[in-house]
């Protein structure tokens, strides 16, 4: 019934002038989704005020709840058509009554960790794009539908989500700024091993796939108290976003896989100055995929002791920072990292080796991330003590992924099998601390096993070879000058 219900709200929505792409669908479910799950809430702090002999404060004023205005009910239990709102009507209460309406929660909120506050949030930085009263009538119809009290309810739902995500992801380069691989995440997980009671932690979240990944990790072990999962809806998963529809669909993907009121602030985490964090800020663990390729103001890397432009070399700082001692990360990272010879690359390889015991490296195939031709490495790695050796592991070499060849979870059951052990194979080997040059401080991922030999060019061979290409077009040039 869920899957059905989700593709008839995105067959509606593609003929929606206003919706054109996979993210603008996935936007669009996303808040009706919200208020939908929030009716659903608060009619359970009903039942449980009531069975408790306590009285009930709704959140979302009577004119504002989905009962009012999305789907006012009969006394048979089904849609009343009479009160309903439909067409003009419908698209302009919601334009110009309620989303102004559940925007002010900001203001009146006690808290960013409110659920009030998340409501104000979201209704500011999204706006309804479905144009049509009549599409809008039809897809709150279909959303009425979905019921998601129940665990079952919420897993089943949450799955149809994550394909939602995905989707996006394969849409194009900005969808897939949104979405890591989920094997790769639980891979990561399996070999990081947050434990109930840690406080985890990622900063560049997006989606929120390794905070509800974890949180799918930490519930599966079973045998949890009441302490345990209050520990997990309250204390536990932390989460920093700067974009406004990823922020979105964080806060509605964790609804979905279970978490209340996720703990993920809209903000733009390099903004904060490093010098600013302190003991109490920081966290047991660490897991994010930060965006690479971006650019940072020049203000914006006056917070960092090494800087530069890479967004995602300013955020392994922050997170280097943010872990407490005896804190563990993963962090999925360009591979160019390991052996970019500029000088922030340099330094912060070296304040890695130093500060962190980089235990492992995961190394990933092309198409790892679809839609992004970048190559990635995962670096694994314990805050407190200096690394001493390093365990390479190198994923499926010389297979090329894509869309119908995803990355699976049987490709990663050896990498983690192997990684308990740090044990040699054809695909992995260890490198001493000592091995590594101290002036460089290059990490490239060298497999003596394969029999490959990887040569890496110098700056200056690779300046003589552009200086060459381009003396070369020069001379083409001038022979197709002579000849007009």
């Amino acid at each position: 019934m869920f899957e059905q219900a989700f593709k008839n709200i995105d067959d509606v929505l593609r003929k929606e002038a206003g919706c054109t792409t996979e993210l603008d669908y996935t936007e669009q479910s996303s808040w009706l989704l919200f208020l939908k799950y929030l009716d659903g809430l608060e009619q359970d702090k009903v039942t449980e005020a009531a069975l408790s002999r306590k009285k009930y404060t709704y959140i979302l004023d009577k004119p504002y709840r989905w009962e009012s205005w999305a789907a006012p009910k009969g006394k048979d239990g089904k849609l009343d058509h009479n009160t309903a709102l439909t067409g003009d009507d419908l698209r302009d209460f919601v334009n110009g009554k309620l989303f102004p309406y559940l925007h002010g929660f900001k203001q009146r909120a006690t808290g960013p960790d409110t659920i009030e506050y998340k409501i104000g949030e979201i209704f500011g930085e999204i706006k309804n794009k479905i144009q049509s009263g009549y599409n809008l009538r039809e897809i709150i119809d279909h959303i009425d539908e979905l019921r998601f009290r129940s665990q079952t309810e919420k897993h089943e739902l949450s799955h149809l989500y994550e394909a939602k995500i995905k989707n996006m992801g394969n849409a194009g380069r900005n969808g897939g700024e949104y979405y890591t691989p989920r094997p790769l995440i639980r891979a990561i997980i399996q070999v990081v091993a947050p434990r109930i009671g840690e406080r985890i932690y990622d900063g560049a979240c997006g989606s929120a796939g390794f905070l509800c990944e974890s949180f799918v990790y930490l519930t599966a072990k079973g045998k949890l108290t009441t302490k345990d999962l209050a520990t997990l809806q309250t204390r536990t998963f932390y989460g920093k976003e700067k974009k406004s529809l990823a922020y979105v669909i964080a806060i509605m993907n964790m609804i979905l896989h279970g978490i209340e009121a996720p703990n993920i602030i809209h903000t733009n985490t390099l903004a904060e100055n490093l010098a600013d964090i302190q003991k109490r800020d920081r966290y047991d663990v660490v897991l994010a995929n930060p965006p690479f390729g971006g650019k940072e103001r020049k203000e914006v890397q006056q917070n960092f002791p090494i800087r530069t432009g890479e967004t995602a070399f300013l955020f392994l700082q922050h997170f280097i920072k943010s872990l407490k001692a005896g804190g563990r990360g993963g962090i999925v990272i360009k591979n160019t990292f390991l052996s970019n010879t500029d000088n922030a690359s340099v330094s912060l390889r070296k304040l890695l080796l130093d500060s962190c015991n980089l235990h492992s490296v995961l190394d990933c195939p092309g198409g790892t991330f679809q839609g992004a031709g970048v190559k990635t490495v995962v670096l694994f790695f314990e805050k407190g003590a200096p690394t001493r050796k390093v365990w390479f592991y190198q994923l499926a070499p010389g297979r090329s992924l894509g869309k119908t060849n995803p990355l699976n979870d049987d490709d990663l059951t050896e990498f983690v099998k192997l990684q308990k052990t740090f044990a040699d194979s054809d695909k992995s080997w260890s490198v001493s601390a000592q091995d590594i040059d101290q002036a460089t401080y290059d990490l490239s991922v060298k497999n003596p096993n394969s029999g490959e030999v990887i040569v890496h060019r110098s700056p200056e061979q690779i300046m003589n070879e552009i200086a060459a290409l381009d003396a070369e077009s020069a001379e083409v040039l001038g022979n197709i000058r002579a000849l007009l």
